[in-house]
């Protein structure tokens, strides 16, 4: 199936010199569907690899995928845009498990109450259910927070047991400093009246349960290229350098000049400090939003310059530990929730895909989320994959002495950070952009400091192409995540119609992820 083509130019002008600045998934993406009208681009690219955090990463044989990556969509052109890069025997289809591990026992994901209190045993059962009715009958006063989110939903003792510890990994912040929002996106409809009432109801009456109280966000099996995420982007860079495009690996955009029509040149250095200008009459950029618009020369006012300065960016590092078989587990990967242990989040690769791993063995990565410069991020691969081998044993998941050898990943920038205020920030450096230097499109999660899936990524660069290319004028920025994403009917034809919301939405594209304090 062939993804929608972008409609011949308006203009009978010569064709515009584009830059595109990152290999991702959203610039791969706009180069890939510039090429359909006739217009090569230049891609500059800060790594040595393509595929950003979607990438696979490779270690003597064994294949990392970056975060996990299922192949899951209700946007049909970006599903089609998979199918007209990989052929369909390329892709496995793989059913989705994941849960939590705690102490010593898995819990469904997400959190199923009736198997929850089993879990527990009695005693804490009874207590959970009672701290449940105190919280209705003494609801939390502030539900501002993602912590007075969850109390009133679950009741404390669940929240303590099961939602504050791994926030607090994942974020470096307590769940009571962080906004609701996240809560009302991921676990929307969850709540131990309804997760516990709806299946007595349907044993006792022989009713089905009711779909409406569903999440709606997990699916049961997703596709997957055989080689990981990677193999799609390795794959596009193929397609689009034959169809007239340069990828430049190692370029470092340093600044980009600027004049009164907009951006006019990109400048990147290479690892040895080498300049080179790369004239543009259009520039499409995933590097991040902040770093674009420090890049602009001349230097916007300070009011942008300090909204810039003030975003920020959640790391990630993959601590990759090679093991038998044996040990692995079935879940794509398993939530750590755990104090007693930093890893956040373990995948079996083994079962995303068995041509990640190699006969009779499989490999866990265990996840950590870090700040780029912090004791973590800095400690030596030894080290690091000596820790991550004593929290599995500690977990009682895998004995140290399994372990053969490890490998250490990491992915900085891996998460837009949305710390107080951000939202304002990122309006501040959209105004300018679009008023200073209008031929300049950011797109991706980190080029608009979004906190958005792959999918959603690909999609604002497909509309930009469209705005470039036909002269539309597609509001990116108000592309919708969650509502639309998961119940829209996602069957009409057209790039743009369902999925983008009214101009000037302040949601903007992105799923949903907690606010919290600046650093």
């Amino acid at each position: 199936m062939a993804t929608q083509t972008p409609a011949p130019r308006t203009s009978d002008g010569p064709t515009p010199r584009v830059v595109v600045i990152g290999a991702g998934p959203a610039g791969l993406t706009a180069a890939y569907q510039l090429t359909k009208a006739g217009i090569p681009s230049t891609i500059l690219e800060a790594t040595d690899v393509v595929g950003g955090i979607s990438q696979t990463a490779e270690r003597d044989g064994w294949r990392f995928d970056i975060g996990g990556h299922r192949f899951f969509t209700k946007v049909q052109p970006v599903e089609e845009l998979w199918h007209e890069i990989l052929d369909d025997d390329e892709f496995l289809q793989r059913p989705r498990m994941s849960r939590i591990y705690y102490q010593g026992k898995y819990y469904d994901y997400p959190i199923k109450p009736l198997n929850a209190l089993r879990n527990l045993g009695f005693v804490e059962a009874v207590r959970c259910v009672v701290s449940y009715l105190v919280a209705k009958v003494r609801p939390p006063t502030d539900q501002s927070t993602l912590e007075g989110y969850v109390v009133a939903d679950y009741g404390r003792r669940l929240y303590e047991h099961f939602f504050r510890t791994y926030n607090v990994k994942v974020w470096g912040v307590d769940p009571s400093q962080l906004s609701a929002d996240f809560g009302a996106q991921r676990i929307k409809g969850m709540s131990l009246w309804h997760a516990v009432w709806e299946p007595i109801r349907s044993r006792l009456f022989g009713r089905r349960a009711d779909k409406s109280r569903q999440v709606t966000s997990l699916i049961e099996e997703f596709q997957y290229p055989k080689y990981g995420p990677g193999m799609m982007w390795e794959r596009c860079a193929e397609l689009v350098e034959a169809s007239g495009c340069t990828i430049v690996f190692g370029q470092r955009v340093e600044s980009v000049r600027r004049g009164e029509g907009g951006a006019t040149v990109v400048v990147s250095v290479d690892a040895d400090g080498r300049r080179t200008e790369h004239e543009a009459d259009e520039v499409i950029s995933t590097m991040p939003l902040p770093y674009l618009v420090e890049s602009m020369d001349p230097a916007p006012p300070e009011p942008v310059l300090e909204a810039a300065r003030g975003l920020g960016f959640r790391d990630f590092l993959t601590v990759a530990l090679v093991v038998p078989e044996r040990d692995g587990f079935p879940d794509n990967w398993i939530y750590i929730h755990s104090p007693d242990v930093m890893v956040g989040r373990i995948q079996n690769f083994g079962s995303w895909s068995p041509y990640l791993v190699k006969d009779g063995r499989t490999c866990l990565g265990l996840e950590y989320f870090v700040f780029e410069g912090d004791g973590m991020w800095t400690k030596p691969d030894d080290e690091l994959v000596a820790q991550a081998t004593l929290e599995l044993e500690r977990l009682g998941l895998v004995q140290a002495s399994s372990v053969e050898t490890g490998y250490v990943v990491r992915m900085p920038r891996a998460y837009p950070v949305y710390d107080e205020g951000y939202q304002q920030k990122v309006t501040v450096l959209r105004d300018w952009l679009q008023a200073e230097v209008p031929n300049v499109h950011p797109v991706g999660r980190n080029g608009m400091h979004k906190y958005n899936n792959q999918d959603h990524s690909m999609l604002t660069a497909m509309l930009t192409v469209e705005n470039i290319v036909t002269g539309s004028t597609h509001d990116i920025w108000s592309v919708n995540v969650e509502a639309d994403y998961h119940e829209v009917d996602a069957s009409r034809p057209s790039v743009a119609a369902d999925w983008i919301g009214t101009a000037g939405d302040a949601g903007g594209t992105g799923r949903g992820a907690p606010v919290v304090p600046s650093r």
